[in-house]
């Protein structure tokens, strides 16, 4: 099966001042905390801070007001994942690691490769071989070694863990010790709204895999009932929004043999959600719901985004804003500002 995982706009560049940065972060013969400094200073140049706006179309064309986006797109390989990839690596070098392993089907490889390349860090990234992602080439431009093991993403990423602990590389796979390096990353996506809109949100609707986005969010708002956190995903495909629908507390692993990839819901599904339980909990925690979302309808929200906004946004990164309009279309949208969290530029 050939799948396509891939944000085709993404330039992979920082500015100036970063660059200047890394020429001593990635410097070997310097001091550790010399390094650590510099690269410190790329993150707080480079990543997170991305912009949200009231969204005058959907008010418009759907009569949904007060619907914000905020647009991880704007992340320097164009997604959300550049926060968990830039803390990951420099844990990484915190530590004294000289490589991270990692595995991936697109979009988190570029964000570690390059995360990795300006700290100075060799790179290892675990592709499944049935997977064909447009962004290897950008990984091993950023000069990552692929490895290409036989499995399912969920099968790569334990067989990458396990090589890392082998060859003494950092594992900077989701899930176990991850997981709160990975949430805390995330929250700032829930601080940087409470400045940016003034006050929490109604409702903050998120695309969801393994889970750690929303739980992270919902941590970074710190109001367990003041925002109603909503979960998308491709239909019938992803272990939080399955479970939260049939009301079980905990996050139930689905059949892999009935998950089939497509080239518009891959980013999203899985079998085995790593953060899964965290982000239901979030669900619960917080009075919100969960929806699943066909392949045409994000495709055509991406299609109508570009046309009434501006924005190349991958399909998959729509979801949350499709449940959004769901909610208002089943009249359980309740009144206030409302934030739809796009996560990656197409």
């Amino acid at each position: 099966m050939t799948l396509r995982d891939s944000v085709k706009t993404a330039s992979n560049t920082i500015g100036t001042q970063a660059r200047e940065a890394s020429q001593i972060s990635s410097d070997a013969s310097l001091a550790l905390p010399l390094r650590q400094e510099a690269f410190a200073r790329i993150i707080d140049l480079e990543i997170g801070n991305t912009w949200v706006r009231l969204s005058k179309a959907l008010s418009r064309d759907f009569g949904i007001p007060g619907v914000h986006l905020k647009f991880e797109g704007d992340n320097p390989t164009g997604t959300q994942k550049d926060r968990i990839a830039f803390a990951q690596v420099a844990d990484a070098l915190g530590k004294g690691y000289t490589a991270v392993a990692l595995a991936t089907c697109g979009n988190y490889g570029v964000a570690v490769a390059l995360a990795a390349r300006l700290a100075g860090l060799r790179c290892h990234i675990f592709i499944p071989a049935g997977y064909h992602t447009m962004r290897q080439g950008e990984m091993e431009q950023l000069g990552a070694v692929i490895h290409r093991p036989e499995g399912s993403y969920e099968d790569t990423v334990w067989a990458s863990s396990k090589k890392a602990e082998e060859n003494g590389w950092y594992d900077a796979n989701p899930g176990q010790q991850n997981t709160e390096l990975q949430l805390a990353a995330y929250a700032a996506i829930g601080r940087e709204l409470l400045e940016q809109l003034g006050t929490p949100p109604i409702t903050c609707s998120v695309p969801v895999s393994n889970g750690t986005l929303l739980a992270g969010i919902h941590r970074g708002l710190g109001n367990a009932d003041k925002t109603l956190m909503v979960a998308a995903s491709a239909t019938g495909k992803n272990p939080i929004v399955s479970s939260f629908r049939q009301g079980v507390p905990t996050c139930l692993d689905l059949d892999p043999e009935k998950i089939k990839e497509t080239l518009i819901n891959e980013p999203l599904i899985n079998w085995h959600s790593f953060d899964g339980q965290e982000a239901l909990d979030a669900l619960y925690l917080s009075g919100g719901l969960a929806y699943n979302v066909s392949d045409d309808r994000m495709r055509k929200m991406s299609a109508y985004l570009l046309e009434k906004e501006a924005l190349s946004v991958l399909p998959a990164a729509t979801a949350g804003l499709i449940a959004l309009i769901r909610m208002h279309e089943e009249g359980v949208l309740p009144a206030g500002n409302h934030v739809a969290v796009l996560t990656a530029k197409r």
